[in-house]
C-alpha cells in the first residue's frame, strides 16, 4: 500500500464501515516501515508475544481488555496502551470493539503463537 497523501485524510469511521470480519487486520496507511491497521474484535484472542517489537493499541469504539500475566489493562474509546516487546498478552473484548494498531510492517497478529487465528493484514482501499 502506498503512503497516503497528506492532503487526503483517512476517515476511520468510513474505513471501519467497509468490513465486518472480526480479528482481521486491515491496513489503512503505511509510514516509514510501519503500518496503521484497523480491526474489529469480539471475544478472546490468543496469548502471544512479539519478541522484536512493541505493539500500540488505540480503541476507536467499544472497550478492550489487554490481559497481561501480571494484570489487565482496560481501555475505552480514545485510550491507548503500548504492549512492550516480549510481553505476553491476550486481547479480549466483551462487546464489538474497533481498534487502531501501529506496528512494524509484516508483524503477525498472533506473534509467536501461530495457529488458526494467524492472518496477514489485508489492504483496505
Amino acid at each position: 500500500m502506498s503512503a497516503q497523501s497528506p492532503a487526503v485524510p483517512v476517515d476511520l469511521a468510513e474505513r471501519l464501515s467497509q468490513f465486518s470480519e472480526l480479528w482481521s487486520q486491515k491496513k489503512i496507511a503505511t509510514f516509514n516501515d510501519y503500518e496503521a491497521k484497523l480491526a474489529k474484535l469480539k471475544g478472546e484472542f490468543v496469548w502471544h508475544t512479539h519478541e522484536d517489537t512493541d505493539e500500540l493499541f488505540l480503541v476507536v469504539s467499544g472497550r478492550l481488555t489487554i490481559q497481561l500475566r501480571d494484570g489487565d489493562v482496560v481501555l475505552g474509546p480514545g485510550q491507548l496502551f503500548v504492549v512492550p516487546r516480549g510481553v505476553e498478552h491476550c486481547p479480549r473484548a466483551e462487546e464489538e470493539t474497533a481498534i487502531l494498531l501501529l506496528e512494524p510492517a509484516g508483524t503477525l497478529n498472533t506473534g509467536d503463537a501461530g495457529g488458526p487465528m494467524t492472518r496477514p493484514a489485508e489492504n483496505l482501499a
